[in-house]
């Protein structure tokens, strides 16, 4: 019985594979550079930011095109506690005459959206409002090790209005530091030296970032949790209890706003005091000081702190054979103001796919998972509508197969994807198949890029990066273990949370024929397609071990310079690792012995457990939200991954006790895994 079997197994491979084949090639001829284009015309049509009336609109329309599509879709309401800004001031007078009075209004020559009446004044999200007069300090990124100099040059900045740079760690690090060493406000600018005319020319000659656009954006600290910051850890159902605001860790206590560099220029002109390192200087037309003074500066915010309603948008297509299974796709759908890049267009990829999907529907095709398509809301408040969902459908995601993401979508032609080890592989198998608009294969144009932060494993292989946080696959892989991916395509990107990211700067710089969104909801859906599809799932556990005893060697090597003879064994942690490599290649001859549907059944249960099972049960050092024992975002750092972070952090911090404590239970954790993929020997 077993020889037939044997025998009868590859005729039904061939068979299963030709079928397949056939799906994907009806599903990619389906996605349509024309109907994005209209799709991102509607969506862009007015500014749109969670909670506002706009916003509303947005999701009724996505709401109405999965119906159309024959998904089954509701809008799911969440109430949460967010700001609007009711008056924004900036002033400053120093030596000379010197003066402001801000914020200038964002304006150049010609963009037809910018003098939308329904345009907010730039502001920072869950930033308290306030009066602050003082003298200014300059900070450089607001980094720590920014403040640390300013320590070490004996320039005080408590009580002091500190300005700082966009840029190298999320700007809620920035205010985060800002409060933790007394300074009573800070502004953060945009520096044409990071994305302005340094980069290239500026909107709307270019794409890069003119003088008086200004970069929104949320500062709540989402390093410590993400969500409402009043309901940490449970859904913002209406009827849920809630944290006091003025107790909530989460939220700022220093007020903070934005500014453009036409505004942050004669206040950093005017600082005294001595001149910043030249690794500080910014590309504005003078030296850089430090102060603080002599020139003052007065902030004024008023902001309007509310629970609002959002509206995150969930279509299912329910699963013909493991219907409990899961494979989600999301993309947010809110804006600081049009949002034609961030996050419109992955918005138009993910609707493409969608109706791909939706044909297939139509046809008489079902999935063999349940696929869930969501719209999130908020997501740039603090990622609030995805991680609120998440919260309150932990026990269904106990069987999510994957959470697949994208935010930004096409902003260029060079495609980019970061993961979890275990689909490293299956992306690149799926690059393999989609079309590049410049001809070949995305995967062709994909490896000939150079590579940035590579955890790509073979030589001559796309590099597939590590996912940290700042978009919504955060709340699925580090705080539930759901294996994760994200995807977009770039290019020269100036107007980021801008007024003029807009329908007339994607048109003219962004992807102007909608070429790449196209190849992005082609990849964006096949990722979806095959992981509903699949007999057994398609994660390379082999990969994700290795990968794991790499993060350990420089771990250990990192951990012998810091800590010297105090530093912990790994000798456990590297068997673990490697014991999960030995099990995971072990499951592949396995598969390749034809299981049994009931085995296949058995190893699928076991195989959805296994990312799960890296996640630490008390959850992470003074993050406890944070539970993934190999990926978070980088302790005050904020959207960059740290690898191993309890280990790592705790390195860093000179901490041996620390890092002994950690490492054992990361080895727990690998072992756990480990184990379950042993229990799926036939």
């Amino acid at each position: 019985m077993r020889r037939l079997r044997l025998l009868f197994v590859p005729l039904l491979l061939c068979c299963t594979l030709l079928a397949q084949n056939a799906v994907e090639r009806r599903f990619l001829a389906v996605p349509d550079p024309k109907m994005a284009e209209e799709e991102l015309r509607v969506l862009t049509a007015a500014p749109h930011i969670a909670g506002s009336p706009e916003d509303k609109q947005t999701a009724d329309y996505v709401a109405g095109r999965f119906r159309e599509w024959g998904f089954e879709t509701e809008v799911v309401e969440y109430n949460v506690w967010m700001n609007y800004p009711r008056q924004v001031s900036v002033e400053a007078d120093g030596p000379a005459g010197v003066i402001m009075r801000g914020p200038t209004r964002e304006h150049v020559k010609g963009d037809p959206f910018q003098d939308d009446p329904r345009i907010q004044p730039a502001f920072n999200g869950y930033s308290p409002s306030g009066e602050v007069e003082a003298e200014a300090v300059y900070a450089n990124y607001g980094r720590p090790e920014d403040f640390q100099k300013l320590k070490d040059l004996g320039i005080d900045v408590r009580g002091k209005v500190v300005i700082v740079r966009y840029g190298e760690n999320f700007r809620g690090v920035k205010a985060y530091m800002a409060q933790a060493t007394g300074a009573a406000g800070m502004l953060i600018y945009s520096d044409p030296g990071d994305d302005g005319y340094v980069r290239g020319p500026v909107y709307p000659n270019g794409p890069w970032r003119p003088d008086t656009s200004v970069q929104r954006g949320t500062i709540e600290y989402g390093f410590q949790h993400p969500g409402d910051p009043t309901t940490p850890g449970w859904a913002s159902t209406p009827d849920a209890p809630r944290v006091d605001p003025a107790h909530s860790p989460d939220m700022p206590t220093v007020p903070t706003t934005p500014l453009s560099s036409h505004d942050a220029a004669p206040i950093l002109q005017s600082l005294g005091g001595p001149k910043a390192p030249r690794e500080w200087e910014g590309a504005l037309p003078f030296t850089y000081h430090l102060g603080p003074g002599p020139v003052r500066v007065k902030i004024e915010l008023k902001q309007d702190y509310a629970y609002r309603t959002i509206w995150d948008v969930i279509a299912r297509i329910p699963g013909a054979r493991w219907p409990d299974e899961l494979v989600i796709a999301g993309n947010h759908r809110d804006a600081w103001v049009f949002g034609a890049v961030d996050p419109g267009s992955g918005t138009i990829a993910m609707l493409e796919a969608a109706r791909g999907i939706g044909r297939l529907l139509k046809s008489g095709w079902r999935p063999q998972r349940t696929i869930i398509f969501a719209s999130w809301d908020a997501e740039e408040q603090g990622l609030i509508g995805s991680t609120e969902w998440l919260e309150q459908h932990e026990k269904e995601l106990n069987h999510a197969a994957a959470y697949f993401n994208i935010d930004i979508g096409a902003t260029g032609p060079d495609f980019r994807a970061a993961a979890v080890p275990s689909l490293a592989r299956f992306l690149r198998d799926i690059a393999k198949v989609v079309p590049s608009p410049a001809g070949g294969s995305l995967y062709d144009d994909w490896r000939a890029l150079p590579p940035r932060g590579s955890d790509a494993l073979l030589s001559g292989e796309p590099p597939v990066g590590t996912l940290g946080s700042g978009s919504d696959f955060t709340a699925f892989l580090d705080h539930s273990g759901v294996p994760s991916t994200d995807i977009r395509s770039l290019g020269s990107y100036g107007v980021y949370h801008s007024a003029f990211d807009d329908f007339a700067w994607y048109k003219k710089f962004g992807d102007p024929d909608f070429l790449y969104s196209q190849e992005l909801a082609r990849f964006f859906g096949l990722q979806v397609l095959r992981m509903a599809d699949a007999d057994v799932l398609p994660y390379d556990y082999e990969a994700y071990g290795k990968q794991v005893a790499s993060y350990l060697e420089a771990a250990r090597q990192r951990a012998a310079e810091r800590l010297g003879g105090k530093a912990p064994s790994f000798a456990a942690a590297l068997a673990a690792a490697q014991r999960l490599t030995r099990a995971a290649a072990a499951i592949k001859i396995n598969v390749a012995r034809a299981p049994s549907p009931a085995e296949v059944q058995n190893l699928n249960r076991l195989l959805l457990a296994t990312e799960r099972a890296l996640l630490l049960p008390g959850g992470l050092p003074r993050r406890p939200w944070f539970r993934h024992a190999i990926y978070a975002p980088a302790d005050l750092k904020g959207y960059a991954a740290a690898v191993i972070p309890g280990v790592s952090e705790a390195i860093d911090r000179a901490d041996a006790p620390a890092a002994a404590e950690q490492l054992q239970q990361l080895t727990d954790a690998l072992n756990r895994a480990a184990a379950l993929l042993e229990s799926c020997k036939n």
